[in-house]
């Protein structure tokens, strides 16, 4: 019996620990929809906020910000390049659902279109947005398969703030036989642009416009390659009567690595920190080699100045863009100790002569080669 009661009050407790368990799960399963719907909600509400934002959001900035295909909406100061249309009596066609067709104009050497729906294109379901876009014409005459690929903005003219509001999205328009029309459905809100205090309607008069700019794909790039311990990559100078040498910086001749010409420079009196207890060495670039892709230079290389007597060199490694200007450089203010340099003992001048080497390790070389 008493066997069976302590099983019994096991089975009792493990029922309790069950359905604990049970109504901890479905806490947590209702805690984890509520999150999602909560999350999804906040998501939706921020992308309307980002496709659907209202023009009096001011952004004095004339930077492209837009993420790709998300609509975004800034104020600029400078007027559309290629098409401004100008509706006065604005009330009269405020309620036509046929869209307005503008003159056409010429842009990046093609014939245009603007088109306007002023209730928005009942073609895309809106009826509470403004409709913009613009249209090829004339492309009897192009090419059979002909492409136009176009950035595009649309305007609307905010006239109490005298700037523009510009629209795009950041994706390349498309423009071919099937596909001739291009624009924005939701230009911009009806509620928006009705209330008097956002300035885009005003006296009832209102602008739009546009910008065409074609984008041509490049056949062409500038490929940067990285070439590691490059043909004739080492240059020794050997600097003789060094004790008659002035206060004053002396230079290598020139040297080719890579693509640039580069030299050796030092002062014999010291430079910067180091001096006058300290020999400094400096690398310089300096002009292109014919032919050569100017652009700036990666350099890295091992100075040295070499132990005359042992493999005990003293060495410096740097690594450094050097601009396109000549005589920019690159380099340390004591390699070693005057005093160290001028003990006979330690091999690093012999017969008041040094020796330095560079060993060019990495250079860049820029070329121009198809995509």
């Amino acid at each position: 019996m008493w066997r069976l009661s302590k099983t019994k009050q096991n089975k009792t407790k493990d029922n309790k620990r069950s359905q604990n368990m049970d109504s901890h799960k479905w806490s947590l399963g209702f805690t984890l929809l509520a999150f999602l719907f909560i999350t999804s909600s906040s998501a939706e509400l921020i992308i309307k906020q980002v496709t659907q934002g209202r023009g009096i959001e001011y952004n004095n900035s004339y930077s492209l910000t837009s993420n790709l295909g998300v609509t975004t909406r800034e104020l600029r100061e400078e007027r559309p390049s290629n098409k401004i249309v100008t509706i006065t009596s604005f009330s009269v066609i405020k309620d036509r659902g046929e869209p307005y067709e503008s003159s056409i104009f010429e842009a990046a050497g093609y014939k245009w279109r603007l088109v306007l729906y002023v209730k928005g294109n009942p073609k895309g379901g809106i009826n509470n947005h403004i409709s913009l876009y613009a249209r090829i014409e004339e492309t009897e005459s192009l090419p059979r398969g002909w492409e136009v690929n176009v950035d595009l903005k649309l305007f609307v003219h905010n006239r109490k703030l005298k700037k523009y509001l510009s629209v795009t999205d950041g994706t390349v328009k498309r423009y071919n036989d099937a596909k001739k029309e291009w624009g924005f459905t939701q230009l911009i809100s009806l509620p928006t642009f009705y209330n008097a205090n956002e300035g885009y309607l005003v006296q009832d008069t209102a602008s739009f416009g546009a910008e065409i700019f074609i984008v041509n794909p490049t056949e062409k790039q500038e490929k940067v390659t990285f070439i590691s311990n490059p043909p004739n990559n080492v240059f020794t100078w050997k600097i003789l009567r060094f004790s008659t040498l002035e206060d004053k910086f002396y230079y290598s001749d020139d040297f080719l690595v890579g693509d640039r010409y580069w030299r050796l420079g030092f002062n014999p009196k010291g430079s910067g920190g180091g001096r006058p207890h300290a020999l400094p060495i400096f690398l310089y670039a300096q002009g292109h080699k014919a032919n050569a892709v100017v652009t700036n230079t990666w350099g890295a290389v091992n100075l040295r100045l070499k132990n005359q007597r042992s493999s005990n060199h003293k060495q410096l490694y740097s690594a450094a863009w050097y601009p396109i200007r000549s005589d920019y450089g690159v380099g340390v203010n004591n390699i070693i100790l005057m005093s160290e340099l001028k003990d006979a003992s330690k091999g690093y001048m012999v017969n008041d002569a040094i020796i330095f080497e560079a060993e060019m390790v990495k250079v860049s070389v820029t070329n121009i080669v198809s995509v």
